[in-house]
Order: structure tokens, then C-alpha cells, then sequence
């Protein structure tokens, strides 16, 4: 099939250029992932998309926040630490350091790094006391709130009341329509985010009830309950049309939310849709005993997934094909 070409005074946009180019293999994959993205949404579709790794740090909100806000993601289940570190980034850019040449650093170089408060992420440093200890001042004086008035929310809902309130507002140090987090504030979306523990705010925050700062571990919603929120979402979101599942990298931001089809389906033994559309960007091995690495029709055997359910699984480098994806399905 012949491929239009576009004259070589015209700049080509994105989408343009990945159908011209990305014709076989991994690339191929993204561009049928993209129109099925596409297709969905156009046929009245709602789309969840889970966050692994370090999406956050990795900036992804700079096309991540414009689909939440056009429309385009209804959900986000995200662990803890796509969710704080997209928060990070809000408040002390300025502040990170990136190390282009993180795979030669010695031990001694990585010590000397943690000495002056940067906490590594491949290639881009975080700063402790600019970005972490900042958001612990501000969210701890909602929690002890909370803990006060003997109310329980969930990670995210602290994180919109600090963007809401206008707690962290003087401190922006990057545009805040880059922020997913902002974006989805803006939208009220849900943010579901199991093992929040396991985050540095989580660390903080157990350490802050072991000091005796805050009196109730309850004060932030716990795994279960936020799977039981989920239940409830999908339950209301799927009734009328299919909801699809954008999977980024592996882990427990995409284990959760993908299991509460067979949960509503044969646990509390209720009807309900299966996933209507699915895609994973991973470079997980298939399988090796990794879920993560988990084709596609295995789910099929499990009922999130039918058998005439869109599914791909794109094996390759997130942080270069989401965003990719995302600026296809903008038409950018």
C-alpha cells in the first residue's frame, strides 16, 4: 500500500508522522493501539490508565494532563510514587539535577549524591529538602486535620486539597498544565494508588504516626478500601458503555484495577462488562512467571478480557511511546 508523502515545506505533525514511519513491528503495534484508543473513546468509551515506574519523573504529565483535560482518561490508578513525584516536580524543578552519565557513577559518587539530599532516579535527581520535605510540611497539616475531625481520605484527595487550597501555589516552579495531577484536580478524577505505603509519603506518613504527629493510621484510606471505591466506579462507569484499560509498565498500579472485573464477575457474582480495550507498554519478559509480562489472552482465562476484546502490548521503552500514543490520540 502507498504512503502519501507530505512536501518538504510543510512540518509534519506528530500523528502524520508516526503513520507515515511506524509501519512494522513495536512501532506498528502503537499505531493500531492508538486508533483503537481512538475508536474506543468514539464509540462512547471511558479509559483507565495505570501509571508504573517513574512516569512522573519522567515528565509524562506534559501529555498526560492535556488528554485528562480533553477528555480523554476518566481514571488513573497510579502508585504512590507517580502520584507524589508528579507533585515533586510541580514545586521544585528548578531544584532536580539530571546525571546523563548515571551508569558510570561509582558507589562513592552515588554517597556523595545522597550527602547533598538527592535521591536518584536513573538519570534525574530529586531533591530531599526542596521537594519532599516541602510536600510533608504542607500535607501533614491536612492529615493532622483529618485526624482531628476523625475523618479518612484517600492519598489522592490530600493531594487535590494541597492544589485546591492554594497550599503550594507560591512555590510552582514548572507550568502547572504540565501537572496530571493538576489536570485530573480539574476533572475530579479518581486516582486509586495501592501499596500508597511503600511511597515516600507513605514512609512519611507512618513515621509521622509512630512519632505521634497524627494519632490513626486510618486517616489515609487503606488497599482495600480503595479496591472496594473501584468496585463502585466501575459499577457506575461501564453501565452504559465499555471502559478501556491504558496499562504503563507492570506492578500493582495495573494488577489492582485489572482484577476487579473477575471480582465483581464471579466473587460477588454480579454481571458486568469485561475491559472493553486493552493496552500494555512494558519491556517485561513474557513470562518467566512475571504477571506483568503477561500477554494479553491470558487474561482472556482469568474474564477481565473477551476473546473480541482489542488488545496489544507494545514491548518497548514508556517513556518514549506513551507519550507518542498520547500526542496520536490528540492529534497532535
Amino acid at each position: 500500500m502507498k504512503t502519501k508523502r507530505t512536501p518538504k515545506n510543510k512540518t509534519m505533525p506528530v500523528r502524520n508522522f508516526i503513520k507515515r514511519n511506524f509501519l512494522h513491528f513495536n512501532s506498528a503495534v502503537l499505531v493500531d493501539a492508538a486508533e483503537a484508543y481512538l475508536a474506543h473513546l468514539e464509540k462512547g468509551g471511558k479509559m483507565l490508565v495505570t501509571l508504573a515506574g517513574a512516569m512522573s519523573t519522567a515528565e509524562l504529565g506534559i501529555t498526560l494532563a492535556e488528554l485528562i483535560r480533553r477528555d480523554k482518561v476518566h481514571a488513573i490508578c497510579s502508585t504512590g510514587a507517580n502520584l507524589e513525584e508528579d507533585i515533586f516536580n510541580l514545586v521544585a524543578h528548578d531544584y532536580y539535577e539530571r546525571v546523563p552519565h548515571y551508569r558510570q557513577l561509582t558507589p562513592d559518587d552515588e554517597s556523595a549524591l545522597r550527602e547533598r539530599g538527592m535521591n536518584r532516579v536513573t538519570d534525574t535527581c530529586i531533591p530531599e529538602e526542596e521537594a519532599m520535605r516541602r510536600i510533608e510540611r504542607a500535607v501533614l497539616k491536612f492529615w493532622q486535620k483529618a485526624d482531628r475531625e476523625g475523618k479518612s481520605y484517600f492519598p489522592y484527595e490530600y493531594m487535590y486539597s494541597l492544589i485546591r487550597r492554594g497550599s503550594l501555589k507560591s512555590f510552582y516552579q514548572t507550568d502547572p498544565r504540565n501537572s496530571w495531577v493538576v489536570a485530573a484536580s480539574e476533572k475530579n478524577l479518581p486516582i486509586f494508588t495501592p501499596g500508597w505505603e511503600d511511597s515516600t509519603l507513605g514512609n512519611i506518613f507512618v513515621a509521622n504516626v509512630l512519632k505521634k504527629n497524627i494519632g490513626r493510621f486510618d486517616v489515609v484510606k487503606s488497599g482495600l478500601q480503595q479496591m472496594a471505591f473501584l468496585v463502585d466506579w466501575y459499577r457506575a462507569n461501564s453501565k452504559a458503555n465499555p471502559i478501556g484499560f491504558f496499562q504503563i509498565g507492570g506492578g500493582i498500579a495495573g494488577d489492582l484495577p485489572i482484577c476487579v472485573v473477575p471480582m465483581i464477575r464471579q466473587d460477588l457474582e454480579e454481571d458486568c462488562r469485561l475491559w472493553g480495550y486493552f493496552c500494555q507498554i512494558s519491556d517485561s519478559t513474557t513470562s518467566y512467571g512475571s504477571y506483568s509480562g503477561a500477554v494479553p489472552n491470558e487474561k482472556i482465562t482469568w474474564e477481565k478480557l473477551g476473546a473480541d476484546t482489542p488488545r496489544f502490548i507494545i514491548e518497548s521503552d514508556a517513556t518514549i511511546v506513551a507519550p507518542l500514543i498520547f500526542a496520536y490520540v490528540l492529534g497532535l
